[in-house]
């Protein structure tokens, strides 16, 4: 199987190969290796290659939905044992997991065949992925631009053929945002549906969940049929889907009551790309028989709401810190973090128990009022993100504000931070880009980005739906439909390859 012939499949369609016969999990195996050493050298999506583990699982793969089907795991928050999660930070690179997380155990009885780990911001804090330590993933759409984050490197890796199909993490955008910049279909499934034991119970207090980005609708649903559930000591339970989320993908949904808006409920400017993008979903969900109205939901003060959001960031990020210290052998120090992370961290030292229970209420205030909406809307279209991916290093602080970050991190006072304004200039910044996404996070709500609209440059840009709590499957049913009636699966990244016979050395 040659590389374009491999990367023409979904993965549902690389299993059923497997399934025939007419490949053998190893061959994929090769194809994908092949596909990494031509496409990577460019785009530096992988990070760590495991392709000891790769041929040992390819050899022998559980009859699963995804049986030998080549993959990547995002390396953040996932474990695989015998090898560091780094989380993009120098302070973990070498500190190797000593059992799988629930999420990977499950990915394994799938039958995929995790062949490496994909690139991410450090601690996933940025909508961007350009961390110290590994440096930049670059777009395969444009390699001067952004793929996106905090799962930037598995949307790169999809959209340029290495895998059909990789891991991510979503704590305020970090699948959608990456599956719009490059022209994948990304799900954030509902809050609880899909398991962060046995090391956690809530991740960021609830709003990180961890799912797929994928090319096609389908794989997406079969793998969260695959990973759903309850995993033991889970802090709570949610109730389950009536049934296969692969079936509902397959049915076209009856006429929805949808919302839409393109004002920004975060932010304050949105791009005419992202605009456009927006009504042209809109004639179609019309054609469709979809009935659409221009809403919007309130959220009182979204000031108060990017603050309080930036503030549990901060006090999870220290207490993350707080845990390593137990670590034998690691020290918490500041040049072992990016500057924003240090500064971030020093400033949870800086609010009270008070404060941070207050933020956590001000976010369920809102999320109550986002919720009574969708009494009266089934759906919410958006934009996914408020402009076309951004160039490398334009979502990253500047020269000029990293040095400030710096030299007000060497005096380690999370109060001169506080005093210096950082936490609202940070909350001011963190929602520019992404005016839309984190809101569901706080909500709880499953939402997905769809690839539908490319841009006069030829840039992918993804149009955002959120859908009530706890229905994935009526979002799955409309994602298929709109696949169906718009297909993109046919698109391709213009991008120059590396010659044949790259170095596989990573990580």
């Amino acid at each position: 199987m040659n590389q374009d012939e491999y990367a023409s499949y979904d993965a549902l369609a690389l299993a059923e190969l497997v399934r025939r016969r007419d490949v053998t999990p190893t061959e994929l195996l090769e194809a994908a290796l092949s596909r990494r050493d031509a496409v990577d050298p460019v785009i530096h999506a992988v990070v760590r290659l495991m392709e000891e583990d790769a041929r040992r699982a390819a050899s022998d793969p559980p009859s699963g939905p995804f049986s030998g089907v080549p993959f990547l795991l995002k390396d953040l928050l996932a474990t695989f044992a015998g090898h560091p999660t780094s989380m993009g930070s120098r302070l973990l690179r070498d500190v190797v997991a000593d059992r799988d997380s629930e999420l990977v155990r499950r990915y394994k009885a799938a039958g995929l065949v995790t062949i490496g780990k994909t690139n991410t911001p450090e601690w996933g804090l940025l909508p961007c992925t350009e961390p110290d330590l590994w440096g930049p993933t670059r777009n395969p759409w444009d390699l001067r631009r952004t793929p996106g984050g905090s799962s930037g490197g598995s949307a790169a890796a999809v959209a340029a053929g290495i895998v059909p199909m990789a891991g991510g993490g979503d704590g305020g955008g970090s699948i959608r945002i990456p599956a719009s910049c490059c022209g994948l279909f990304g799900l954030k499934p509902t809050r609880g549906r899909t398991p962060t034991g046995p090391d956690h119970g809530q991740l960021w207090r609830g709003f990180v969940v961890e799912h797929v980005l994928t090319r096609s609708v389908r794989d997406s649903a079969a793998a969260l049929d695959a990973i759903h559930g309850p995993d033991p000591g889970a802090p709570y339970e949610i109730v389950p889907p009536s049934g296969a989320y692969l079936e509902d993908a397959a049915i076209d949904p009856r006429p929805l009551k949808i919302a839409v808006t393109t004002q920004p409920i975060l932010g304050s400017s949105v791009h005419p790309d992202c605009v456009r993008a927006v009504e042209d979903a809109v004639a179609l969900l019309e054609a469709l028989g979809h009935e659409v109205h221009e809403r919007e939901p309130d959220l009182d003060d979204p000031d108060e709401f990017s603050r309080a959001f930036l503030l549990m960031v901060a006090s999870e990020l220290g207490a993350d810190l707080q845990d390593i210290r137990r670590v034998p052998g690691l020290r918490v120090r500041r040049r072992a973090l990016e500057a924003p992370t240090w500064a971030l961290a020093l400033l949870s030292e800086a609010f009270s128990a008070r404060e941070y229970a207050g933020a956590l209420r001000s976010l369920e205030r809102s999320a109550r009022r986002v919720g009574r909406f969708f009494q009266d809307y089934e759906i919410l279209l958006s934009p996914t993100v408020a402009t076309p991916p951004p160039a490398i290093g334009e979502l990253r602080p500047s020269r000029t504000e990293e040095l400030l970050l710096r030299s007000l991190g060497v005096f380690g006072s999370g109060r001169l931070l506080k005093a210096a304004g950082l936490l609202g200039q940070a909350a001011e910044d963190a929602f520019a880009f992404t005016p839309w996404t984190p809101v569901f996070n706080v909500t709880g709500q499953p939402a997905m980005s769809v690839p539908l609209y490319w841009s006069s440059e030829g840039l992918p840009i993804g149009v955002h739906f959120a859908g009530r709590f706890g229905d994935e499957s009526t979002l799955f049913r409309l994602a298929g439909q709109l696949e169906r009636a718009r297909p993109w699966g046919h698109r391709r990244p213009p991008m120059r390859v590396a010659p044949p016979g790259g170095d596989r050395e990573a990580g």
